[in-house]
């Protein structure tokens, strides 16, 4: 049972608006059950045997207005965070909400091992909800247990502040803490279960709604709180909306557009970095445009358009990296076909649709030419092309994507004198097997090379400035699986210096870090088939 406390150290200024102004399931019995005429269900967290801190992020902390979780306030800092602490002006609960999981309805789903802790107001005035992930079962959880492990941890916690860092939308992670129990898992899905250290997340957003908070409601057809969850979401998510605070159906439509913007924009970050989502389903799209659930996820190490992290996945590779602005897309149409009944004018939702194509289009031609160091304002046809040839020569032979677009960045604007093999040097750390690499395949990347030194000359910028736009989009560093598993290991073992340190690397992925020098290597040879080195299952 967790402990009650009030008037301690930790101040946090609970708000709750969630919880205090939509309709709660009535049952609060925390038992395995379908929930109707709710937006969310009461539960309280399991209670941790034996918490640990293994790392913290002081950026999210200090957002909060929490002083130093490792200072005099450890305890109780701990103690809050693995849910033990039950602290005045909480109100735990878990989210229900449906979905279409790999392009298939697959009804009610909710938090199942999410548990919000309340809303808060931050002293800057912004609201956050604090939510534990892996803190217990509730009435989503199916047959689950509620509970996360380790390796599954380390990896959320660490891409979530990455992608913060790298510029890219995205929920927070405040916390890593070991619970002191075991977790039973079936990592293969083989049949050879077997117990793991247990952890809790606790992740920070505005808002954890998804695209199947609405989908839920919608195949309820319960319209009544349809309506109540959009003018909720709306009022407090998007007040700068017409009519924010009694939102008509042309509200509905602008809501809706700039809800399919924001993913547009999101997915566009995805594809600059070289971020596989693994699992796109529509529970896990947020409604305000951030990468949430960072489950079987991966970073794209040699250029593949077609890979795919997530080994349930492998058959149709309907969540392969060059897929997700698709389905991003087909997510999008999920959402409008949920909001039909608020509008009075389908059409309107149908024109969003049609304005996130044309906007990830555009979005996504500056982004690759601020990668290229290109002006965006390029002829739009000639850039596409020059893209498309980049994307075709990459895929010849084995490259590194993070690591071509750095080493890119070196090429003097002045090397068309220089030979193919002069230029391609600039390249060759890049590529996975450079000793390997055709004749053909060399022919073809300097061919683009020279043609986009052309295009450089064509806007004579000074080499020191366009390295450092370049650089600046181009990160040096990013969470590879193979860190992430090296980190697990280590944590595995009770040390856990290597997830603090990568934590710390990945706070500046854009700038040259000595110490860290090793980490921006390319993917080692007996990472490609090792488990959590490349691709994962969605097994926690």
């Amino acid at each position: 049972m967790a402990v009650h406390l009030g008037g301690i150290a930790l101040d946090l200024t609970f708000t709750n608006r969630f919880t205090t102004e939509l309709p709660a399931d009535p049952i609060e019995v925390n038992q395995r059950r379908q929930v109707h005429k709710a937006c969310f269900s009461r539960v309280t967290p399991v209670v941790a045997s034996a918490p640990e801190l293994v790392a913290h992020s002081r950026e999210v902390a200090a957002d909060l207005g929490i002083a130093d979780p490792t200072g005099e306030n450890a305890d109780e800092f701990l103690s809050v965070f693995a849910g033990n602490t039950h602290l005045d002006g909480m109100d735990p609960y878990a989210m229900c909400y449906g979905g279409h999981q790999f392009g298939n309805w697959a009804g009610q789903l909710g938090d199942g091992r999410a548990i919000a802790l309340g809303e808060i107001i931050t002293p800057s005035g912004e609201h956050q909800t604090l939510q534990l992930k892996g803190a217990g079962p509730t009435p989503y959880s199916r047959s689950a247990d509620g509970m996360a492990v380790l390796r599954s941890s380390i990896r959320e916690f660490l891409c979530s502040e990455a992608m913060h860092h790298l510029g890219v939308p995205t929920t927070r992670a405040l916390s890593l803490i070991t619970t002191g129990d075991k977790v039973v898992r079936d990592m293969f899905y083989d049949g050879n279960a077997a117990p793991e250290p247990g952890a809790v997340v606790c992740r920070v957003a505005p808002s954890f709604v998804r695209f199947g908070s609405f989908e839920i409601l919608a195949a309820q057809h319960d319209i009544d709180t349809l309506k109540q969850l959009a003018d909720f979401t709306i009022r407090h998510d998007f007040p700068h909306l017409p009519n924010a605070e009694e939102p008509t159906s042309d509200t509905y439509a602008q809501w809706f557009t700039e809800i399919a913007t924001r993913t547009a924009d999101m997915i566009v970050h995805w594809m600059r970095v070289g971020f596989v989502h693994g699992v796109m389903n529509t529970d896990n799209m947020s409604i305000l445009g951030l990468t949430i659930d960072y489950g079987p996820y991966g970073w794209v190490d040699n250029f593949d358009a077609d890979w795919t992290p997530n080994t349930t996945d492998f058959g149709r590779k309907r969540y392969r990296f060059a897929n997700q602005p698709h389905i991003a897309y087909w997510n999008l149409a999920q959402l409008g076909n949920s909001l039909v009944p608020l509008v009075d004018d389908v059409a309107s939702l149908q024109a969003a649709i049609d304005g996130y194509i044309a906007h990830y289009s555009t979005a996504h031609r500056a982004m690759m030419l601020d990668k290229l160091g290109l002006s965006p304002d390029r002829d739009a046809d000639e850039a596409e092309d020059l893209v498309a040839e980049l994307l075709r020569v990459l895929q010849l032979t084995e490259t590194d994507f993070t690591i071509f677009f750095r080493r890119l960045a070196e090429v003097p604007s002045g090397a068309q004198a220089m030979s193919d093999e002069e230029l391609l040097g600039f390249i060759a750390d890049a590529h996975y097997t450079p000793d390997s690499v055709s004749a053909e395949t060399k022919a073809a990347t300097a061919t683009w090379i020279r043609r986009w030194l052309d295009d450089l000359a064509d806007e004579a910028r000074p080499d020191d400035e366009r390295k450092a736009a370049m650089n600046a989009v181009n990160p040096k560093y990013v969470i590879r699986n193979y860190l992430a598993q090296l980190a697990i290991d280590k944590s595995e073992q009770g040390d856990h210096s290597m997830v603090n340190d990568l934590l710390e690397m990945l706070r500046n992925p854009y700038d040259e870090q000595p110490q860290f020098e090793e980490w921006a290597a390319k993917r080692p040879d007996w990472a490609r088939s090792r488990p959590g080195c490349s691709t994962l299952s969605c097994s926690s």
